[in-house]
């Protein structure tokens, strides 16, 4: 089967950095040329999407690209922050 849309909830959750990038590299091959969602807690898992929606408790609190949620200096920005603050 060749799906022309992929759903991928939470893919790499349970792995360690270093299996989820062997993991990404993967999903970049599988996911050219279709149309995927990405459902990830780990920011580093959908830094490269196209688009990307922030959630909370069912809504949507910013829609952009991981430059231009970085750029707004909102929601996505403080979890980006805590979350590399605590892998360093």
């Amino acid at each position: 089967s060749n799906p022309d849309m992929l759903i991928l909830d939470e893919a790499t959750s349970s792995v360690d950095t270093l299996t989820e990038q062997k993991i990404q590299s993967a999903f970049l091959q599988m996911m050219e040329g279709r149309t995927s969602f990405v459902i990830a807690h780990r920011l580093s898992t959908i830094r490269n999407a196209d688009k990307i929606l922030v959630l909370d408790q069912g809504n949507i609190l910013e829609i952009g690209s991981h430059d231009e949620l970085l750029a707004k200096g909102g929601y996505y920005k403080d979890l980006y922050q805590a979350q590399f603050t605590e892998e360093a």
